[in-house]
């Protein structure tokens, strides 16, 4: 080979392995950044004792501290998306983080519950709703080819499922060895390996100045989804103050909606576009979303508080004991894409919702007969390898309703439906928790959460039959929550 194409191969070859490497630290810091969000929704779980001990509040006062981080999240993530238009992806990225990071070292200091509020449900949950739109629009736009961009998403993926189902088991041995305290410490740190990693990443698309962005319609769909959650929250002590916060949610949200078709009608850009609700198969998939993180998080956050004022269990061996649903989910997600090539994504959704809910009467049966601590494996296993099985699918049919030019949208509309789902799901089994029941709450709680997920069945069920594989329905943008 002459010197002269040699030396150009070999410059090709070293620009190329610039490129991966650069490539592969922008994938680590996304990957983590979305761990560490989805271990923030479920390691607290598992603190509920320590902490309502320590800030001399009740179990109650910690839940509505991680049901209002979820619910902002939920109610931020949209305008998230559309911020990052006007300020640029790695800016609003990095902002998120630092939001976070003091949020999470706020939280470690917290005196009492209002602390650990602002610094948990308010800092941390605007900093997550400000980095996780950045998350999936920078590995679209970093990994353009379909292969490439599928096994990047896979590890966000991956990293998120595992952020999410062991944060209870992270979160226990941190509580249990040193403190929860050192909990939200060990956040901060993470989240400073995250913006280092970040320190050379490029953003692919400039921002834009110009871009426009609903205020007024983003304020109407916050404070709307804020008012139904709260309703479900003030369930347990005045029934009329629930139905009067969820009839006024109602009515903002419909405000919302009249809002978004005024100003299509008047040739202006909404928050979100009407057209993202008039896919059939595309509102089918966001239903089945809701409801399997409503799942996951509902039954973490009742079985650890089971486990926990119930059974006497401290933070580690209540983490120990949700590992079974960690291990489920991790070995499902790490074959969904195996199972993608050979089984619809209809096929996937409906299996995982059937495997969850058997989980879920599997639990209730066998913790009701036995007092040992391995009544809960069969049951939390079958929830985990459910809910492994179904979420990469639903997140596909979504996606891949849409084309190209609406991605950004509706990932953003993807992600609030799903943190939503999260917000629902501890709401609901916590208001359930403290609604004054004296025998069987928890099992109650969980028959809810069962019934909800028959919901989410009979969604899947009429999904398109033609609701094909991985392979001919290829994702654009996927993620949990």
């Amino acid at each position: 080979m002459p010197k002269a194409l040699q030396g150009a191969t070999a410059v090709v070859e070293t620009a190329e392995r610039k490129q991966t490497a650069g490539s592969g630290r922008v994938l680590a810091a996304l990957a983590l950044a979305q761990f560490i969000c989805s271990f923030a929704g479920s390691n607290m779980n598992v603190m509920i004792n320590d902490i309502s001990k320590d800030l001399d509040t009740t179990v109650q006062g910690v839940q509505v501290a991680i049901t209002l981080f979820l619910l902002v999240m939920a109610a931020l993530m949209i305008p998230g998306g559309k911020l990052t238009e006007r300020y640029g992806r790695k800016r609003c990225f990095l902002l998120g983080l630092v939001v976070y990071a003091v949020g999470a070292l706020l939280c470690a200091a917290a005196p009492g519950l209002g602390v650990l509020i602002l610094g948990n449900s308010l800092l941390e949950g605007v900093g997550t709703a400000l980095l996780i739109p950045p998350v999936y629009i920078l590995a679209t736009l970093t990994y353009p080819d379909v292969t490439s961009r599928a096994r990047a998403f896979g590890v966000i993926m991956a990293l998120g499922g595992l952020g999410a189902a062991a944060g209870p088991l992270i979160g226990g041995l941190i509580t249990s060895g040193i403190s929860w305290r050192a909990a939200f410490v060990f956040q901060a740190l993470v989240i400073g390996v995250i913006v280092l990693l970040s320190l050379r990443m490029t953003d692919p698309l400039p921002p834009d100045p110009t871009s426009s962005f609903d205020t007024f319609g983003a304020v109407l769909a916050a404070v709307g989804l804020v008012l139904v959650v709260l309703g479900i929250l003030a369930a347990d002590d005045n029934i009329w103050l629930m139905i009067g916060l969820m009839v006024l949610g109602a009515l903002v949200l419909g405000w919302f909606f009249h809002h978004v078709r005024a100003k299509e009608t008047a040739g202006q850009e909404p928050l979100l576009p009407r057209s993202l609700f008039r896919n059939r198969t595309s509102n089918l998939g966001l239903v089945t979303q809701n409801v399997q993180w409503l799942m996951l998080m509902g039954t973490s956050f009742t079985v650890a508080a089971y486990l926990q004022v119930v059974r006497g269990y401290d933070a580690i061996e209540t983490g120990v004991i949700f590992t079974a649903a960690t291990l489920g989910l991790l070995f499902t997600s790490l074959a969904a894409e195996r199972m993608a090539r050979r089984c619809s994504q209809r096929l996937l959704i409906t299996t995982g919702f059937a495997v969850a809910i058997a989980g879920i009467v599997v639990l209730i049966v066998l913790a009701g007969a036995f007092t040992t601590a391995w009544a809960f494996v069969p049951g939390l296993v079958l929830i985990g390898l459910g809910l492994g099985m179904m979420l990469t699918p639903s997140v596909n049919v979504v996606q891949s309703s849409f084309p190209e030019e609406q991605q950004g949208e509706i990932s953003g509309l993807s992600r609030s439906v799903s943190n939503l789902g999260s917000s629902f799901g501890t709401a609901i089994a916590g208001t359930i928790l403290v609604s004054g029941l004296t025998k069987g709450a928890y099992a109650a709680a969980m028959s809810c959460l069962a019934v909800i997920g028959v919901v989410g069945l009979v969604a899947a069920t009429r999904l398109p039959r033609d609701t094909g594989t991985a392979e001919a329905d290829v994702p654009r943008a996927t993620a949990p929550l």
